[in-house]
């Protein structure tokens, strides 16, 4: 988190915004395109969710279950804003693949996916492609973003978004079935405090590991061009 805070003042100065807020907790989603949030409220709930009614009923719903002793699992979404393009490789070091490593070594991530994800399945390549235009200011930019920014590896100037899938805390409250040391089978209960939905705590750890990521893309591009 120290690093990641450093490197987000670095990327800062770039004019490279990081940002990450829970879009899902159990089957309450967020359908909401990130572009039709407001960003800037992120931290206005407990929850970290920038939908004001949606974050009211994720707070309920994991009050709800951490009343029944047990845990529920959800997804956050990370959104990169500014980065440059040409940043990545096309084969060994891609900008994706980093992310996605970066994501998957976060404790109780069960899954990463960016840009359209899995639901770019269900679409044609004549829908999915991202059409290049030339806009007013002579600067070449995607009619869509099915891509999430990144092409081949590499940023291509657009946003980059990703979803990051956590699971439920593996410690609950609730009695369950277990083996000892013997190969026994025994009953384990949980014990202390222990949070029944993680997704709140670990927005500023997906903004961390984002904003490490980017910033050694960044040292990386500066080295080429000396």
């Amino acid at each position: 988190m120290a690093a990641g805070a450093v490197a987000q003042l670095v990327l800062k100065s770039l004019g490279i915004q990081v940002m990450s807020y829970v879009s899902q907790v159990g089957p309450l989603v967020l359908t909401k395109p990130y572009t039709e949030l407001d960003l800037s409220k992120i931290e206005d709930n407990a929850v970290r969710c920038p939908d004001p009614e949606m974050a009211e009923k994720m707070f309920s719903f994991i009050d709800e279950t951490r009343k029944k002793g047990d845990s529920i699992g959800g997804v956050i979404t990370g959104v990169l804003k500014g980065v440059p393009v040409g940043w990545g490789e096309p084969v060994f070091d891609k900008l994706h693949a980093e992310l996605g490593k970066a994501m998957l070594s976060i404790n109780a991530v069960k899954g990463f996916s960016y840009g359209s994800g899995f639901e770019g399945v269900k679409l044609y390549g004549s829908e999915h492609n991202d059409a290049f235009y030339t806009d007013e200011l002579g600067q070449v930019k995607t009619k869509t973003n099915h891509s999430g920014g990144i092409q081949g590896g590499i940023s291509n100037g657009e946003d980059i978004y990703f979803q990051v899938a956590f699971k439920p805390v593996a410690t609950i409250m609730v009695d369950q079935e277990s083996v000892n040391e013997a190969g026994e089978s025994v009953v384990v209960s949980g014990k202390g405090r222990h949070d029944p939905c993680v997704l709140p705590r670990a927005v500023p750890i997906v903004d961390a590991m984002s904003a490490l990521v980017l910033v050694d893309f960044y040292l990386r591009a500066k080295a080429n061009r000396l």
